[in-house]
């Protein structure tokens, strides 16, 4: 497995489970999410000209977006 995807999984990892510490994603839904998530991550990761300028790391970056979607379900 590359580099890129190795990270995206392991950030798509930490993002879930904070989901299921909230109680956003279930065992019903967690094939569903997964992958949505893991997609988005590894395409922010492999973005052409890489993250923005003065923007967190890929995986901080991951984990902002991830808190901002637990505050917008509540």
């Amino acid at each position: 497995m590359e580099k890129d995807a190795k990270e995206a999984l392991q950030v798509t990892k930490e993002i879930v489970v904070k989901f299921i510490e909230t109680s956003r994603v279930s065992p019903t839904n967690f094939a569903e999410i997964f992958p949505s998530v893991y997609r988005v991550v590894l395409e922010t990761i492999t973005r052409p000209g890489g993250p923005a300028t003065g923007s967190p790391a890929p995986g901080r970056a991951a984990k902002n977006a991830a808190k901002s979607a637990g505050e917008q379900g509540e």
